[in-house]
């Protein structure tokens, strides 16, 4: 008995021998491989140093201790950590390795570097991050390509792009700029909360930020500024890295396609407040389905155009090229939909509100819209522009910028090839400086079918109510006068024919009027802004038809009653002061066409007889150019009539 337990004392010493053994000889490997990453980063001309290294193979815990790299390729100026903790590491091959958790404590970052021709220093603060179930490689993979923080941003994505991770969990990140002389200035961001789930080579399911806060001065600007504010719950879903890394990489500089970068962003409450008095609030924010064409999207492009000297005055050329590529940026970034909720601004002179901003398939809308105005409040429901895009409108603009000289009427006009309508409804707003109200229940332009810069189609709107003074003798007797017009206009290019139809007029419910004109022989030639071309093809078109309708709802009574006004008779006589001045006319007319003396009869009765409605038809009897009728009007009134076949008629 006392032999076997001598021999199993043995074999317990042997196997804790063994074992320790075993351990040395891991916590060796462990160390030699941590020294293998630090001695890349020397090879290439850079100082990297760490403390203690420890591995426990139970756990299979690797620690690392008071690590401080410095590439020596800027931008990365310098890397500093405390400590970092990886539990149940593994390597499956030569190049990657994987853990259950890593825990890193006391990260600092420091970035030195060049975005466009200013000079920018970052610093990143990050006491705490932690990791679970990561796998990626055991090494970082090459150098940023240059100095520009463009370059090292892109390099930053393309290592995350390369792991995999169940969640990262950082409590807090501290983030200071300084831009040196730039008249972006210096400030700093704190955010809190950060959390993100399932990331996988560049995608992640979801990441939040609870909240973040910023203080940022501009002392080198016109006018010195700090602005501050605060950032809650932003939450960004399905997104990836990797959109942005193509329109990062030169190499991706042909690529025409889109790729989304993220499927939606949103914000909770945002406050900005500016030391000149100014202070936003914006209650919520939501971007969805974002994405960047890398063939036009290229901030690297954007940044090596500006100014080195941002005090010195752009040329015009300089001014239109980095228009064209802010322009470009633009067009290469595509946003599906987006909503800025609850915006109010409040200023010295009162704060404005505006209930949301809103972006979807080309119309941009703001809506709910009370703002102190000089005479008093305005207030709107809504304004929306269609087809609407940054891209087109900073065109359009460049285009206008021509030093000593005036923009051209095609380019002026070139703003209809941009949009493609506009609306503004339920406006009220102070007239002029009485405390009487203007309404615009609806106002509404739309255009279409492009002859060059100039639509050949277009639909108006307008329902509105404006005060009137009754004491004008200009102006009908209403206190207000409520205005209802409809007009559409087309020309059809397979008939050569221009139609206004319909053209609707109600005034205040006391008239009702509609217009209705054909035009043929319209060329296309005619939608041109040079005036001797409109005039030259304006000489073919020939006028078709007219037809013209009025019905009296009271207009008739009000037009006598402002008449026998301004002349101090009685209403009766101020009618048949009307009647006899159209009857004064008949005998003229009827000379050269009896029809008109007809259509002179309608118009007596329609005066003499209110609530009547009123119908005038005229029509060419042969092919007459529209031009040279005007101008036999011009010269011959009564001649002009014995063209036209007319058609008049009143009823009830």
């Amino acid at each position: 008995m006392r032999r076997i337990l001598i021999g199993l004392i043995a074999l317990a010493v042997l196997a804790g021998g063994g074992w320790l053994g075993f351990n040395l000889y891991v916590q060796h490997r462990a160390t030699a491989e941590v020294e293998a990453a630090f001695d890349q980063i020397r090879s290439r001309g850079g100082k990297a140093s760490h403390g203690k290294v420890a591995f426990d193979l139970m756990t299979r815990t690797l620690t690392v201790e008071d690590i401080a790299v410095d590439p020596g390729q800027p931008p990365l100026a310098g890397v500093k950590v405390a400590s970092v903790k990886a539990v149940g590491v593994r390597q499956s091959d030569e190049a990657r390795f994987s853990a259950d958790t890593i825990d890193v404590a006391g990260l600092e970052l420091t970035l030195d570097g060049a975005a466009g021709p200013s000079k920018v220093k970052a610093a990143y603060r990050v006491p705490q991050i932690t990791v679970t179930d990561y796998s990626g490689p055991a090494r970082a993979q090459g150098t940023p390509a240059s100095t520009s923080l463009v370059d090292a941003y892109r390099f930053a994505l393309e290592q995350y792009a390369s792991i995999a991770a169940a969640s990262v969990t950082v409590p807090t990140v501290t983030v200071t700029m300084d831009t040196g002389s730039s008249a972006a200035g210096s400030g700093e961001v704190t955010y809190s909360g950060l959390a993100i789930r399932n990331i996988n080579r560049g995608k992640v399911d979801k990441a939040k930020i609870d909240h973040a806060v910023f203080s940022f001065s501009a002392p080198h600007a016109a006018k010195p500024d700090k602005l501050t504010g605060e950032l809650s719950d932003m939450i960004i879903e399905d997104a990836d890295v990797n959109a942005v890394i193509a329109a990062l990489d030169p190499d991706k500089a042909n690529d025409d396609s889109y790729h989304r970068a993220y499927r939606q962003i949103s914000t909770g409450p945002y406050v900005l407040t500016s030391t000149q008095g100014v202070r936003a609030q914006i209650d919520g924010i939501t971007i969805e389905d974002l994405g960047f064409q890398p063939s036009k999207f290229r901030p690297a492009d954007f940044l090596a155009l500006l100014p080195k000297d941002p005090s010195a005055p752009q040329s015009p050329a300089q001014a239109r090229e980095m228009m064209e590529k802010v322009a470009a940026m633009y067009e290469g970034m595509r946003v599906g939909k987006a909503e800025i909720r609850n915006l109010s601004i409040g200023t010295p002179q009162g704060t404005a509100k505006l209930n949301a901003i809103r972006y979807a398939q080309g119309e941009l809308a703001l809506e709910g819209l009370d703002a102190p105005a000089p005479q008093g409040q305005f207030k709107m429901e809504r304004f929306s522009l269609k087809s609407f895009s940054v891209a087109s409108l900073m065109r359009w603009a460049a285009g206008l910028t021509a030093p000593g000289r005036a923009p051209s009427p095609d380019q002026m006009l070139g703003l209809f090839g941009v949009l493609a309508g506009a609306e503004i409804k339920g406006v009220v707003a102070p007239f002029k400086t009485t405390k009487k109200l203007v309404t615009i229940d609806t106002l509404s332009l739309d255009w279409g079918q492009m002859v060059g810069s100039i639509p050949s189609k277009a639909h108006v709107v307008a329902k509105f109510v404006t005060p009137t003074d009754p004491s004008d003798p200009k102006q009908l007797p209403f206190d207000k006068l409520a205005i209802d017009l409809d007009l559409g206009a087309a020309w059809t290019e397979s008939s050569n024919s221009f139609a206004l139809t319909p053209a609707t007029l109600d005034i205040g419910g006391i008239a009702k009027a509609q217009l209705r004109i054909t035009l043929s022989n319209v060329p296309r030639e005619l939608f041109s802004s040079d005036p001797a071309q409109f005039m030259g093809q304006a000489a073919q078109v020939e006028a078709v038809a007219l037809e013209f309708s009025v019905r009296d709802n009271g207009f008739v009574d009000s037009a006598v009653t402002q008449n026998a006004r301004g002349r101090n008779v009685s209403r009766d006589e101020a009618r048949r002061t009307l009647v006899d001045s159209v009857r004064v006319y008949r005998a003229d007319v009827a000379a050269a066409n009896p029809e008109a003396g007809t259509a002179a009869d309608a118009i007596a009765s329609f005066i003499e007889t209110p609530g009547q409605t009123l119908v005038i038809k005229i029509t060419p009897r042969a092919k007459v150019p529209l031009m040279q009728l005007m101008q036999l009007f011009n010269a011959d009134p009564e001649g002009t009539l014995a063209q036209f076949n007319i058609e008049a008629s009143t009823g009830l």
